[in-house]
């Protein structure tokens, strides 16, 4: 069973940064995507960022250069850095093995940032 296990989030001001953090199995963490999304109540989830197994990384739009997403391919874990965050980064991220979560979802992380 796919496992992955997020850290972080929390509530910030806008214009802070915030870290999150996320843990996953060996076995969907090894040679896969592995990406961040998230989620507002009402809407659907959307991708913020994904990175390949050789550390290549595509952005949503509305996150790039504000927003970092690294692997440590010796730990299986991915960090999305998030930096100048606005009150529309509110959501609930989710890390995801595999585009669209292929291979599974983390638990969901709320992220609020306040005006």
């Amino acid at each position: 069973q796919a496992q992955l296990v997020e850290s972080g989030g929390g509530f910030v001001q806008a214009g802070g940064s915030l870290s999150l953090s996320c843990a996953a199995s060996g076995s969907i963490f090894s040679g896969n995507v592995m990406g961040w999304y998230r989620q507002v109540p009402g809407k659907q989830r959307e991708v913020v960022a994904h990175i390949t197994a050789g550390g290549y990384t595509t952005y949503a739009e509305s996150v790039k250069g504000r927003f970092t997403l690294s692997r440590d391919n010796t730990k299986n874990t991915v960090t999305l850095q998030m930096t100048s965050l606005k009150p529309e980064d509110t959501a609930v991220y989710y890390c995801a093995a595999g585009f669209d979560g292929y291979y599974g979802w983390g638990q969901g992380t709320q992220v609020t940032v306040s005006t």
